[in-house]
């Protein structure tokens, strides 16, 4: 039997919506072993003046395996 536990994160990236998802599961990945997937929950993006998108922002939940 395995136990699977659900933590939630935000992470953000100059670059695009998929940058922020994958550092954010780096940066988890370094205290978090096991992950198994993550659902992204939301996505918010940061504007300059003309409202061209300067930063992505994804608040998502990554579930992993309890050892």
């Amino acid at each position: 039997m395995s136990v699977a536990k659900v933590i939630e994160l935000n992470a953000a990236s100059e670059k695009s919506m998929e940058d922020a998802v994958q550092r954010g599961l780096k940066k988890a990945a370094e205290s978090v072993k096991n992950i198994k997937g993550a659902w992204v929950n939301e996505v918010k993006v940061v504007t300059d003046e003309g409202g061209n998108i300067t930063e992505w922002r994804v608040n998502m939940k990554v579930n992993f395996i309890v050892q």
